[in-house]
């Protein structure tokens, strides 16, 4: 039982960072694409 409960507690970890990368990443991206919309409307 503790086995089990250790696994579900590990791969709840590994989903949450994976989700955490990811929205970072696309944060990063949003990011990008606002400044290329603000450099390009400054010309």
């Amino acid at each position: 039982m503790k086995k089990m409960i250790t696994l579900m507690l590990l791969a709840a970890s590994v989903y949450a960072l994976a989700g955490c990368n990811t929205v970072h990443g696309f944060g990063q991206d949003v990011e990008k694409v606002g400044e290329k919309m603000q450099s390009s409307s400054q010309k």
